[in-house]
């Protein structure tokens, strides 16, 4: 098979290969599934391959590479073609045909009652797809997205970029979820060379954090502005030798060369944001300028709407007011627009690949593309191919265990934010940002305590509720509160420094520096016997801590057994309250699930 056919047989579509399994009611992959190859074809094939040495096998799966791999001998639901058959034939897994099962029941009975005992085929159908093949409509970037129907198929197409310790291994467990979406300015692939410069190592020029809460029902997506001014941490990279190189940090420079300059890889980006954020970054996804183009045709368009009508020079846009289904190049000019809306800053065009990337997850989510196989044929096949992830996800197994987790999210409750900023005041005539101090903080902090910005006023509520629970009852005097300090956080010295304001401002003699944490952690926790819950509580009215740090044990104290305080990003400094439930500052948000005009 050429490269134009992969994944086909002849000219059958693509979509037509995925059957239904009766057994499990999913569709799977079945290449040549009808069974019903001509004679000649068939004879041709069978002449190719005893030329090679190999006998042919058109109904093994294909790997990365385009091979077949063998049938499993040992597997006796395995399926090869009879001596009388006209030409290659693939049966549904399960018993052989006409052969009893252990229930005595033939494969034909077995269908029949599965046939009767199922829901309708819609119904059955839409299931079966969701969980094999569009479980989730995700962010990619530079304003695309992407749903994975991540087949087995589709696992030679991914790229990975070992970024050591800057993320997780992890892939779906307990605990909030953030990845980093980058999209880069490299101008690779048919077309792209035109763009800007074409000899662009690839910056970090769009950037999501995607921030998945604990239990899975909501998510803020921020965005963070190429051009905000920053401090980039030293950071590792893994070489293509095997060896490890630090790339020195740098100072006051923009946010994009986190990527690219100077060698520095993902990982120096993910860095980065977890020094301005307090945020450990889990997993990231990159992907170019081509990614826009074939996963916006791949779902067959985009919807955008335009309050006017726009006329790009610079990014070729040219599209009426009101709504427009575009793809491919111009999806790419959507995206890369910038004086056409609002103040014509790369804060405004944040603001329209937003709005892009919404309409994508909607029309990802849609009947349309969850009951088509074929799109998701080609959209799985184009995600695939355009994404760069961590080696904590760099397979088709943990991306699908991934996308399992983010598909549980309703779009209503998919914010889009953008990192609150300011215009540079070391600049005469600003063209740079900073960090907004007030604003930041307060975003920050609700995404570290994974408060959701859909639900702010339900969920302070709540851990009101769960603080006055917590917090109710007997204090222990200060000079009976013992407690050992770790430092997770971010703030060198920070456990020591602590001590020293415990035991001098606040009269708290037992109080024991314990060094650095065994691991970073993103919030301060106070983990108690029941027993010493009265300490808990004084402890927590001294250091300003929200119910959700305190974390009781099941089993009580013993003799001097101290209660062990470890400090996490949310760390300001000794005598600086750990604030409670997050409130959500003053900032513009939209909503996945709604359709904005670009103005």
């Amino acid at each position: 098979m050429d490269a134009h056919s992969r994944g086909r047989a002849d000219d059958i579509d693509p979509a037509d290969q995925w059957v239904l399994n009766p057994q499990t009611g999913n569709y799977e992959l079945r290449l040549n599934h009808s069974g019903r190859e001509s004679s000649g074809a068939s004879r041709a094939a069978n002449r190719h391959n005893s030329g090679s040495g190999r006998e042919s096998r058109p109904g093994a799966p294909l790997d990365g590479s385009g091979r077949r791999d063998a049938p499993n001998r040992a597997d006796p639901d395995s399926h090869r073609a009879g001596p009388d058959s006209e030409g290659p034939r693939r049966e549904v897994p399960g018993p052989r045909r006409g052969r009893q099962a252990r229930d005595g029941r033939t494969q034909e009975h077995r269908v029949a009652a599965a046939r009767r005992t199922r829901r309708s085929p819609k119904q059955r159908r839409k299931k079966a797809l969701l969980w094999t093949g569009g479980v989730l409509a995700f962010v990619i970037v530079a304003g695309s997205t992407g749903a994975y129907a991540l087949y087995q198929k589709f696992n030679g197409n991914l790229d990975t970029i070992d970024v050591g310790d800057a993320g997780s291994k992890s892939v779906a467990g307990d605990g909030p979820l953030n990845i980093l979406i980058i999209g880069t300015d490299k101008r690779t692939g048919a077309g792209n060379e035109g763009y800007g410069d074409k000899g662009s190592a690839g910056h970090a020029d769009t950037n999501i954090l995607f921030h998945v809460s604990e239990d899975r029902t909501n998510a803020t997506a921020m965005s963070i502005p190429r051009d905000l001014m920053t401090e980039i941490p030293d950071c590792t990279t893994k070489q293509p030798d095997g060896s490890e190189k630090v790339i020195p940090g740098s100072q006051n420079v923009r946010f994009n060369i986190s990527l690219g300059q100077e060698g520095r890889d993902p990982g120096c980006t993910m860095r980065t944001v977890k020094q301005i954020t307090g945020l450990s970054v889990d997993h990231f996804m990159m992907v170019d300028f081509n990614a826009v183009k074939t996963l916006s045709t791949a779902v067959g368009g985009v919807k955008v709407c335009l309050a006017r009508p726009v006329k790009d020079p610079d990014s070729h846009l040219d599209l009426p007011a009101g709504e427009s289904t575009i793809q491919g190049e111009d999806a790419l000019a959507f995206v890369r627009t910038r004086h056409s809306f609002g103040n014509k800053s790369d804060l405004d065009r944040i603001k329209i690949q937003q709005q892009f990337i919404g309409s994508m997850i909607r029309q990802m989510k849609s009947d349309d593309t969850l009951t088509n196989p074929s799109k998701l044929f080609k959209l799985a096949d184009a995600a695939t191919k355009a994404l760069t992830v961590d080696s904590g996800i760099g397979s088709i197994n943990k991306l699908t265990s991934l996308a399992k987790e983010l598909g549980k999210i309703d779009t209503k409750n998919i914010s889009f934010v953008t990192m609150p900023v300011v215009d540079n005041p070391a600049e005469p005539e600003p063209i740079t940002v900073v960090v907004d101090p007030a604003k930041s903080k307060q975003l920050f902090a609700m995404m570290r305590s994974d408060t959701s910005l859909t639900e702010v006023k339900k969920q302070e509520k709540a851990a009101k509720s769960k603080q006055e629970a917590v917090l109710e009852g007997d204090r222990a005097a200060p000079a009976d509160v013992r407690v050992d300090v770790l430092n997770g956080g971010d703030i060198a010295g920070a456990a020591g420094a602590t001590v020293t304001w415990l035991q001098n401002e606040q009269g708290v003699p037992k109080s024991t520096n314990k060094a650095n944490a065994p691991a970073k952690i993103d919030r301060t926790t106070l983990a108690y016997a029941p027993n010493q819950a009265d300490q808990a509580r004084a402890l927590a009215d001294m250091m300003g801590l929200p119910a959700t740090a305190l974390k009781q044990g099941s089993t009580d104290a013993e003799g001097l057994q101290a209660m062990v305080l470890t400090l996490g990003a949310d760390f300001d400094g000794a005598g600086v309250p750990i604030t409670g439930p997050a409130t959500a500052p003053d900032i513009p948000k939209a909503s996945a699930d709604k359709a904005e005009c670009a103005k």
